[in-house]
């Protein structure tokens, strides 16, 4: 199968991003509440700045905005920024998006930020322990003493790790159209090929498909977690059951 890059797979993705959820309004109120919860439990009422630097089309930042943190987001794929913008700009809120590589968060944003984030298994996107601990290490740049990071994934310890699998998300109905929206993975020892399809059905005897290729790294909490440590983060933690994906946080000492 030919890969091709993030962004060539984002930008594919863009249009069809928020049919991944049964209800993505709601997915984002969700998730921005889950989100709060465990940013006060874990570093109290001290987080205000945000940096979400793998906003998407700002499944995360849109709800923390509207809970009243601070927003700065980027993305690598433009196409996904500029949708982001303009969801922001219906809900009327101020968040300052640009478009930029998570391995690049510091050079980028050049400023320091109470809580950096990275959610939706973004990171395991970078194919390498090395490549991950780069962006790592940009991350903990731009979170201030006594600040940090927070980071969401897949819990690939519990996927099968070999052939091929199918993973369904359901049907979806949506401005006159039925999808029937999947994955495939493709599995290569610890990273995996994924195809993602949106079946459009109009009720008519064919169906058009559209389909997005990319590539992970099945990471792991556990090595994670060591990377986060090497980064310079202290008191890394992986929390199961708090957001739909298992979280790993880490603070920046000081402050």
């Amino acid at each position: 199968m030919n890969v091709v890059s993030s962004q060539d797979f984002y930008a594919a993705l863009t249009p069809f991003y928020h049919l991944i959820y049964p209800n993505w309004e709601e997915s984002v109120e969700h998730q921005a509440a889950m989100l709060d919860a465990l940013i006060r439990d874990y570093w109290g009422h001290g987080v205000q700045s945000i940096l979400d630097v793998a906003c998407g089309i700002g499944t995360q930042c849109l709800g923390l905005a509207q809970r009243g943190y601070q927003l700065t987001a980027s993305d690598l794929s433009s196409e996904e920024v500029m949708r982001a913008r303009a969801e922001a700009a219906k809900r009327l809120l101020s968040i300052n998006f640009s478009v930029a590589d998570m391995r690049d968060a510091f050079r980028h944003h050049a400023q320091q930020f109470d809580l950096v984030i990275a959610c939706d298994n973004a990171v395991p996107h970078l194919l390498s322990d090395e490549e991950i601990g780069m962006a790592l290490q940009q991350f903990y740049a731009c979170a201030r003493p006594g600040g940090g990071c927070l980071i969401s994934v897949r819990d690939y310890e519990k996927e099968l790790g070999t052939g091929c699998e199918v993973k369904l998300y359901g049907m979806r109905d949506h401005e006159g159209k039925r999808y029937l929206v999947f994955q495939v993975w493709d599995w290569q020892e610890q990273h995996y090929d994924v195809a993602m399809y949106f079946v459009e059905d109009h009720g008519g005897a064919e169906c058009v498909t559209h389909v997005m290729r990319s590539r992970y790294y099945a990471v792991t909490a556990h090595t994670l977690i060591r990377l986060m440590q090497e980064a310079g983060f202290v008191d890394v933690q992986c929390l199961d059951d708090r957001f739909f994906q298992p979280v790993i946080v880490g603070k920046r000492a000081g402050g």
